[in-house]
């Protein structure tokens, strides 16, 4: 009877142990390493402030007409998953406006999205300046030129203050 139990509990025990196994049915296979690529680069071009905004910026002292322009650089990484699919971005845009009225308007965006094989790019993120906190959400093409970009880019940036309104363009180089 002991043997019985014994035999029956060593079974039992090695069942589980035995689905354990690998065989060539249940093989995990890993996913395929991603490709990053850097695409930073200067980026320049034009924001319209909303009356709201441009009211905010007044109770801070300040003095800032509607319409401003826009000199920076993004830090950009483009992360391939699979041959001719999309790729996921992940960037950073530091920007300074207002330069041409003698101000110093800083602004960062950290946006995510994702680009289309053929360019087209769609990304969202938090936006930090003087105006306040808000979502930034971005829309544009990327052009390529052999192993040089040319983004242009459409970002609508909403608030309780007002919307900002920015185009933006820039280069950048495939390495």
């Amino acid at each position: 009877m002991k043997s019985l139990l014994l035999t029956s509990l060593l079974v039992l025990a090695a069942a589980p142990l035995c689905a354990q196994s690998v065989t060539p049915s249940n093989t995990q296979i890993a996913p395929p390493l991603a490709k990053a690529v850097s695409l930073a680069g200067p980026r320049f071009g034009f924001t319209f402030l909303s009356d709201g905004v441009v009211d905010k910026l007044r109770d801070e002292n300040i003095e800032v007409k509607n319409g401003i322009s826009q000199f920076g650089w993004q830090f950009e990484k483009q992360f391939y998953s699979k041959e001719g699919g999309p790729s996921v971005l992940n960037e950073w845009v530091l920007l300074a406006g207002g330069l041409d009225q003698g101000l110093l308007l800083p602004s960062l965006n950290w946006m995510v999205g994702l680009r289309t094989r053929d360019g087209a790019e769609f990304g969202i993120g938090p936006n930090i300046s003087p105006a306040g906190v808000a979502l930034a959400m971005a829309a544009g093409v990327t052009f390529r030129a052999g192993v040089l970009n040319l983004p242009m880019t459409f970002a609508v940036v909403p608030s309780k203050e007002g919307m900002r309104v920015s185009m933006l363009t820039g280069f950048t180089l495939r390495r």
